[in-house]
């Protein structure tokens, strides 16, 4: 059987809906909309052959992720590390200063300033040693099907390029993930990371 991954960005929060910057975890749940949101993921979904499915320390990861476990008869594991990009300084802010700040640095990330920290929280470099690292762990459980991995829009965005070369971290920092968005990659044995990206926030890549 295949190997894919799925990365989901998680349904949506009244943090999403004001705008604001939400990094920390637990965080709040999802919104109506969200609640709906995770439900259609869980039903685009169903055809796939789901072997494991894991959310980040958030709740909103966390609710996102269960209708979709409940379809397919599995658990939602939390794990460590697959948690959105640290923010520090910036965290609850929705003024334009904060929001130009944070857009910032993800510009200087797009531009292979990987050691440029958010003011007061992580850089690029930690925040993808992190996430890799846990998603080494948890495929190297599955030989073979579909893992899934419900987490946020900044580090799916960010840690992707890394996974597999075919989405520039250019074009990633400047396209956005809407709710329940994802990026599927599959199995590549040639590829140096060992993983092929197909498809990138609804867009299916040759």
């Amino acid at each position: 059987m295949t190997r894919r991954l799925i990365l989901a960005r998680h349904g949506q929060t009244d943090a999403n809906r004001r705008g604001a910057l939400d990094s920390l975890p637990p965080g709040g749940p999802l919104t109506e909309d969200g609640q709906r949101q995770a439900r259609e993921l869980a039903a685009e979904l169903s055809d796939e052959p789901i072997v494991a499915i894991y959310a980040s320390r958030a709740t909103r990861a966390q609710q996102t992720a269960a209708p979709l476990a409940q379809r397919h008869g599995l658990i939602v594991e939390v794990v460590e590390g697959v948690q959105e990009v640290f923010v520090g300084d910036l965290e609850g802010h929705t003024d334009a200063e904060a929001i130009r700040r944070f857009h910032g640095v993800f510009q200087a990330w797009s531009t292979g300033e990987l050691d440029t920290r958010m003011p007061g929280g992580e850089s690029a470099a930690e925040v993808v040693e992190r996430f890799s690292a846990t998603l080494a762990k948890l495929t190297d459980r599955h030989p073979g099907g579909t893992v899934v991995v419900v987490s946020h829009g900044a580090a799916i965005r960010l840690v992707t390029p890394f996974l597999a070369g075919e989405v520039p971290l250019a074009r990633a920092s400047h396209t956005a993930m809407p709710n329940t968005g994802r990026v599927v990659l599959a199995d590549e044995p040639a590829a140096p990371t060992g993983w092929r990206c197909v498809e990138w926030t609804g867009i299916t890549l040759s």
